[in-house]
């Protein structure tokens, strides 16, 4: 049986991204035989899990998705499964560990819902007295005593101090969420203690074999998938078939699952974390392809530029996720497609993406910042990203980035058969490549001109305010007033009076604002209120229709560099 279950585990993996009527019907007989088998290595129970999560999110027909499904939901309680299980941790497959230093806002989403299974990874905590040296801001004041005379260890300590219904984990995951200090100064207290922690699997714990978005349709494949590139710029100019506004229950799912994405795959992502059940929405493009598009709560959004976070959901099957930052009419994208997933049709999916994100901020210049292409990311430089990016139209503008490429290319010309070498991949990932539906220019995102109003900013209130720079919030919130001629925000909402503060200096900063009509005054007000408002999509818009505002940002930012 063993030898036989291996020979179906190598035909079903061969089959498993073709299609037909008679490829389904085999599909079947061999998920058939591998359903009751029992494989010999962790290495194939993975290969197993993996070719199921994929047939889920791209299934033949109804028979091979009732079979898959079935199978998925009972993985846990396979016996090859329970017997690999330590192999097998930090997989994301139901019944298995998850061990990672999550961020605080993850670690306490799981010690609420799964109080009894996070666990502090006691082996792995590198910084044990810095933890005990914290536990006194975690606990009540009449604690004291005992934690200043008694001499435990900060594990004894924790099992001491935790009640009886949670975990170490649980408990320090939630005594950090309860610190009195803004969450800003929680998690950076919480990330510099880098406390390793450990999911132990339960009902409904985070996994990637029952990750799905239950509300999404089932398109099943009639025929070979197409791995064909994205072609420029038809597909970025497409409109999707809808776009939802999701209710906030609906949302909160939305969310949900794009944490645990992250989690069943040890990693981590602030827009996920911390994403606005306000600011969800579901874009339709048909064939079962949808991203969920979440914005982030108003006192997480960034100073100038909009940033969303979407999950690429196949069928409901989370298959990759995508981040967007968006100012002046241009959008930094990266895109991840995860591992099972990759290879099958990531170019008509990005050029989805190239049109989602168009749609949403009517970007007409999309741009691939240097990480994404291979910087210091030794997979994208495995997957030869950059030239993905640049056979699809990309084109860098540093000088020498242009020089590397056209030497690439002319060599390639005489040898079809040659490859960038690693060294050439990481020069040629040193830069942002960009990609133009209109006229080029350079007031884009990836320009590196936005942090110098960082800059001009801190150098105004430094000499202004010295180190009072709640005076500055105040005297500068006032005077942004006036210049504006705002009147009272009593009517603001939380958002909106936070996104104000904020903008505040800047608005005292913008050069020619004293000659600015009424109307674009008006308009910049409106500006500022959308940063704290439900969607952040609209302050882009909003910023990028005023182009007085535009102009004086610029005009601060200073020479480019």
């Amino acid at each position: 049986m063993p030898v036989k279950s291996s020979s179906c585990l190598r035909q079903l993996g061969l089959l498993r991204d073709r299609y037909g009527e008679e490829v389904a019907s085999r599909k079947s007989k061999l998920l058939a035989v591998l359903e009751k088998s029992s494989l010999s290595k962790a290495s194939e129970v993975l290969r197993l899990h993996e070719i199921l999560c994929f047939l889920r999110a791209y299934p033949d027909d109804p028979h091979v998705l009732m079979q898959v499904e079935r199978m998925l939901e009972s993985f846990a309680r396979r016996r090859d499964l329970r017997r690999q299980r330590a192999a097998l941790s930090d997989t994301g497959i139901a019944g298995t560990q998850i061990r990672f230093r999550f961020f605080a806002p993850t670690a306490a989403w799981l010690a609420k819902r799964y109080p009894t299974r996070l666990h502090v990874d006691w082996k792995k905590l590198t910084r044990q007295q810095r933890l005990e040296s914290f536990l006194p801001p975690l606990v009540h004041y009449a604690e004291t005593p005992g934690l200043d005379e008694w001499d435990l260890e900060v594990r004894e300590w924790i099992h001491r101090l935790k009640g009886s219904d949670e975990t170490d984990g649980a408990f320090l995951a939630r005594r950090f969420d309860a610190l009195k200090a803004d969450s800003f100064v929680r998690e950076k207290i919480y990330d510099d203690l880098d406390i390793p922690m450990r999911l132990d699997p339960g009902e409904r714990t985070p996994s990637r074999s029952l990750a799905r978005h239950p509300g999404s349709p089932v398109v099943f494949v009639r025929g070979d998938i197409s791995p064909q590139r994205p072609v420029l710029p038809g597909d970025a100019l497409r409109r999707p078939l809808a776009v939802r506004d999701l209710s906030r229950r609906s949302a909160s799912g939305i969310i949900d699952l794009a944490r645990a994405s992250m989690v069943t795959r040890q990693r981590d992502l602030d827009l996920f974390s911390y994403a606005s059940p306000d600011d969800v929405r579901l874009v339709e493009w048909g064939d079962g392809l949808q991203f969920a598009c979440l914005g982030a709560l108003p006192e997480r959004r960034l100073l100038l530029e909009a940033v969303y976070a979407f999950l690429t959901l196949k069928n409901g099957v989370p298959i990759g996720y995508v981040l967007v930052s968006a100012l002046f009419g241009s959008s930094e994208i990266a895109y991840n497609v995860f591992e099972t997933y990759r290879g099958v049709e990531a170019g008509r999916v990005y050029g989805r993406v190239l049109a989602t994100t168009r749609h949403l901020f009517g970007s007409d210049v999309f741009t691939i910042f240097p990480y994404q292409l291979g910087h210091e990311n030794e997979e994208a430089i495995r997957s030869g990203a950059w030239w993905f990016y640049q056979k699809i139209g990309f084109q860098p503008r540093s000088r020498m980035a242009v020089r590397i490429m056209r030497k690439e290319l002319s060599r390639m010309r005489r040898e079809p058969g040659h490859r960038s070498s690693p060294r050439t991949l990481r020069a040629l990932a040193q830069h942002n490549l960009y990609y133009y539906l209109e006229k080029p220019r350079s007031d884009v995102m990836g320009a590196d001109f936005l942090p110098n109003v960082g800059l001009r900013i801190s150098d105004y209130l430094a000499k202004r305010f010295g180190s009072d720079r709640e005076e500055a919030a105040r005297t500068c919130s006032a005077e942004a007033a006036s210049l504006l001629n705002a009147g009272s925000r009593q009517g603001l909402t939380a958002g909106e009076r936070l996104a104000w503060e904020r903008w505040a200096p800047l608005v005292c900063l913008l050069p020619g604002l004293a000659r600015w009509s009424p109307a674009d005054k008006r308009s910049l007000v409106r500006v500022i209120r959308a940063k704290g408002g439900r969607r952040e999509s609209e302050f882009a818009v909003r910023f990028d229709r005023h182009r007085r505002l535009r102009k004086a940002i610029l005009r601060l930012a200073g020479p480019r560099r």
